[in-house]
């Protein structure tokens, strides 16, 4: 019957989206719903050594020998041109703005001491979105944790950082609360901890020897000592502002995910055991703590002994300690069982989790055994997490993700905070394929409110080309190209800019000519 119902969901879910409307406006959302845009401090301030700043994890993985050769050094050197940069923001009709705050920018030690600087940077950033009209988003935590508190207890791998998170979180509140209304203590906790404990492929980039060559970590254990550590700095925080700040400022504080649509890849019971199970280690893990105040039975059977036991006092602190979740959404994928046995000390997690992937919406779907493979032969890319032409587009699987959460997670508040097309950054401004994504991702996004999503906002990930996560300079998700290998950093208007701000603006949906970076670059110049 299980197999029945969901199988009969997918239909309805892809006739949904072939039904819906894509003459829908902004008038269509509801009111007080909200667009946006954003990015991260690592991703777009530069300035990593100066003003005070002290390194985070990012750095030191970045300049230790990681598999990428880009850095965040300078990146779009928004440190110094952010006030030309929400110039932009406010002529495109922005409503919203997330960003993160470099925790070691604004307490260099992770503890104690505020960097005066930094704080009067983040003051005068924050005066001059709101002095636009533009509602400030702020993460705490974007992958970035000084490198002071990893070199002295491992970071989120010991208990001490729910204190210095917490504390860290107060010094935020209290500079800043009286303007900020949106607080993310922690983006993509699933992906930290997956990447950075699991994998070895983001900060800071630990993993058990065996996976890969030169790697420190174990991965069938700290991949869930990260995430429980994390769990308990952002629960801590949460019950922090209730007691002591929410009653004055009236702000929200949430928690972001990274998420998957996931798909069965056949009709077969264990195809259809596997999807629901990667649903629980990927979603679950982080969104059942916070709901039902314990983690998923798949993910505690399939880790015993090594994922960290939620006390009942835990699960007290944990249950219900969220405003709102912030969700990132780029893809679905099919999901395939593995019956295979693998060594738990060597992929950890992923081990765990028993899984295989394949994009949804490809011509021949490309298999990528574990979460996040880091095997360079497949699909013939650096990361396949990063198609060379684009994510395909499947809007139906960004629907499935949200029924799925209204319905298994009690309908929480949901603010998107991260969508967006990765697109070769070669200087092509004509990016009709990120204008088509963006469309019908909006487009399904209004579907699965009018069906009774509780979503809130939406903002693109990212405003400007920056330096992202998993292939550095080689790819761009943003409005403006920005030329790296121009001293001045110069932005660039991509056609996608002008579509997303006809939409903000009410007006019809825009047609778009071909331009290509060159002779014409000196006209496109922002």
């Amino acid at each position: 019957m299980f197999r029945f119902r969901f199988l009969v969901l997918l239909q309805l879910l892809s006739a949904a989206v072939a039904a819906s409307d894509d003459d829908f406006t902004r008038a269509d959302f509801p009111p007080g719903f909200i667009f946006g845009s954003g990015t991260s401090a690592y991703q777009y301030e530069g300035a990593a050594f100066d003003y005070g700043r002290t390194p985070s994890i990012w750095d030191t993985y970045l300049h230790s020998g990681s598999d990428q050769k880009d850095t965040g050094d300078v990146t779009c050197d928004g440190y110094h041109k952010f006030k030309d940069d929400i110039k932009l923001m406010s002529e495109m009709g922005l409503e919203a703005f997330r960003f993160s705050i470099s925790w070691s920018r604004l307490i260099p030690n992770g503890r104690g001491m505020v960097n005066p600087i930094g704080l009067q940077h983040y003051n005068d950033f924050i005066n001059e979105l709101l002095s636009h009209g533009i509602e400030p988003h702020v993460s705490l935590c974007h992958y970035d944790v000084p490198q002071a508190l990893e070199d002295e207890y491992g970071g989120w791998l010991g208990r001490r950082i729910v204190n210095d998170f917490t504390a860290y979180a107060e010094v935020c509140f209290k500079e800043f609360g009286d303007r900020i209304k949106f607080w993310t203590t922690i983006n993509e906790g699933n992906v930290f901890c997956i990447g950075g404990y699991a994998n070895g492929f983001t900060p800071p980039g630990r993993c058990s020897p065996s996976f890969k060559p030169g790697c420190v970590g174990n991965a069938s254990t700290e991949p869930y000592i990260a995430a429980h550590n994390m769990l308990l700095s952002h629960s801590a925080t949460w019950r922090l502002y209730q007691e002591k700040f929410k009653e004055k400022q009236k702000g929200v504080v949430g928690f972001n995910v990274f998420g998957y649509g996931m798909r069965p890849w056949s009709d077969s019971e264990e195809d259809i055991n596997a999807s629901q199970r990667a649903l629980d280690f990927f979603l679950g893990w982080f969104l059942s703590p916070l709901v039902f105040g314990r983690y998923p039975e798949s993910v505690s059977n399939r880790a015993h002994g090594r994922i960290p036991i939620i006390s009942e006092s835990q699960s007290e602190q944990l249950k219900g300690s969220f405003d709102f979740i912030g969700l990132n959404h780029y893809s679905t994928l099919f999901v395939m069982n593995d019956p295979n046995i693998h060594d738990i000390e060597a992929l950890g997690f992923n081990a765990d989790l028993a899984v295989n992937f394949a994009f949804v919406g490809s011509d021949k779907p490309k298999i990528a055994s574990n979460m996040f493979p880091m095997v360079p032969s497949v699909a013939g890319l650096k990361h396949p997490l990063f198609p060379p032409d684009g994510f395909p587009i499947a809007p139906s699987g960004f629907i499935s993700l949200l029924e799925y959460i209204k319905d298994t997670y009690g309908n929480p508040p949901i603010y998107i905070h991260e969508n967006g097309q990765p697109l070769p950054r070669d200087g092509n401004l004509n990016d009709t394929l990120r204008i088509e994504y963006l469309d019908a991702y909006i487009g399904a996004m209004l579907d699965t409110i009018r069906n009774g999503s509780n979503i809130k906002g939406y903002m693109t990930w990212t405003f400007l080309d920056c330096y992202e996560l998993l292939n550095g300079y080689e790819s761009g998700l943003g409005f403006y190209f920005v030329d790296v290998n121009d001293e001045e950093l110069k932005r660039y208007k991509k056609f996608s800019a002008g579509w997303y701000s006809s939409f903000l603006k009410g007006k019809s949906k825009m047609n778009i000519t071909p331009t290509r970076l060159g002779k014409d670059l000196g006209t496109s110049t922002f």
